[in-house]
C-alpha cells in the first residue's frame, strides 16, 4: 500500500529527537502497561519514558548500551 498525504502526516517522526523515540500517542499505549508507583519504598529517579526510548534506540541501532548518548 503506498504512503498517502495524510499517513506521511499522521506517522512523521521530524519532530522527535532520535527516530526511535516515542510520540505522547505511542506513550499512552505503552504507559499504561508500565507498574505503578509504590505506596512503599523509594520514589523512582528515573523516568520510565526514558528508559523504554534507550531500548528502542539500542535495538534499531544495535549499538551498545554504554554508547547511549
Amino acid at each position: 500500500m503506498p504512503w498517502t498525504k495524510a499517513a506521511r502526516i499522521k506517522y512523521q517522526r521530524s519532530g522527535l529527537r532520535y527516530t526511535s523515540d516515542l510520540t505522547d500517542a505511542e506513550w499512552a499505549l505503552i504507559a499504561r502497561k508500565m507498574p505503578p508507583r509504590r505506596r512503599l519504598g523509594r520514589p523512582r529517579e528515573v523516568n520510565l519514558r526514558e528508559i523504554v526510548q534507550a531500548i528502542f534506540y539500542i535495538l534499531s541501532s544495535g549499538c551498545q548500551w554504554r554508547a547511549l548518548p
